[in-house]
């Protein structure tokens, strides 16, 4: 059977792929906290994860549906496809809400991931105290990732791909933005105008290194998943938890650096709203603050029908 004959697109699963990709394009905000919350989650890391032996000995014994059946071909391919034109259409989009509307838009992530916390310590069900540990720790660890300075340098070719590798398992992981990883890295700025500016090389190399991140650490993931499952849900939660840190919406600048002619910041505080130099836009923080708990829960309501 030829593979144009196993092709088929579901507009849901990429309708969920746009989402996962704006989230990624915000820095702090993971699309793997919309998987999660759209249940396509552990879908997309079992899927991710069975590209290997077993799948490519089909591929080159040219089994074509063996192939595209064992690495569920048609939901990869629907998501990777809404991700694109997330990123495709949307890069421009969201580079202007980070400089204009700041605190609407950290607020509106922030009350999606805390609802999103909610969600996922509902999901996992009972609450175990052997469990609490991890989640203290997923926390620990995606506030001190983003408390981190980030950096800015010219970057070579093999940065450019060690880029997209370390920042592809951010990407999957709810609560460590992939986007944030390379603001520390000092690559946001450049991959973001490299989309903007369609300058392929650099965004093939960088893509390269996605796809390679994301094949090891997805079997990592998947494992912990089928040995672990309680735990696992338990350190994403964490990590969500984390993350809040980055999202707060005041923030006082402490430094900053011109990079490629923009300004870039390099250090911040969080502080509280009635503290904030400018206008706080506090009734615009809570009201987007209320609509991102609320997607969250429009978006666990559609995937329930869709379950049942």
């Amino acid at each position: 059977m030829k593979l144009w004959q196993l092709l088929r697109f579901h507009p849901t699963i990429w309708v969920k792929g746009i989402l996962m990709g704006m989230a990624d394009l915000i820095p702090g905000v993971s699309g793997g906290t919309v998987a999660l919350i759209t249940g396509i989650y552990e879908k997309l890391i079992f899927s991710i994860g069975a590209i290997g032996k077993n799948s490519l000995t089909c591929l080159w014994k040219g089994r074509i549906a063996c192939f595209w059946n064992r690495i569920n071909g048609n939901f990869l391919l629907s998501l990777g496809a809404g991700i694109l034109t997330s990123v495709l259409l949307f890069s421009k989009l969201i580079t202007f809400l980070l400089q204009h509307f700041p605190i609407p838009l950290w607020s509106f992530f922030s009350g999606l991931i805390l609802a999103s916390i909610i969600f996922i310590l509902k999901e996992s069900g009972k609450i175990r105290l052997s469990s609490i540990p991890f989640f203290i720790i997923g926390a620990a660890s995606a506030y001190w990732v983003t408390s981190l300075a980030p950096e800015h340098h010219s970057p070579s070719r093999l940065f450019i791909f060690l880029s997209g590798a370390i920042a592809s398992t951010a990407m999957i992981l709810p609560g460590i933005s992939g986007s944030y990883i390379l603001v520390i890295l000092g690559m946001y700025a450049y991959i973001l105008n490299a989309v903007n500016q369609r300058r392929f090389a650099v965004l093939l190399i960088f893509s390269s290194g996605v796809v390679g991140g994301l094949l090891l650490f997805s079997r990592f993931l998947k494992w912990l998943f089928a040995h672990h499952p309680h735990i696992t849900l338990f350190t994403l939660a964490g990590f969500m938890a984390g993350s809040l840190n980055k999202v707060w919406p005041w923030k006082k600048i402490l430094k900053t650096a011109t990079v490629n002619g923009k300004e870039m910041v390099l250090e911040s505080l969080n502080i509280a709203p009635w503290h904030y130099e400018d206008n706080p836009q506090f009734l615009w923080a809570v009201t987007m603050f209320l609509t991102g708990m609320l997607l969250v829960f429009v978006l666990e309501k559609t995937t329930e029908n869709e379950e049942k």
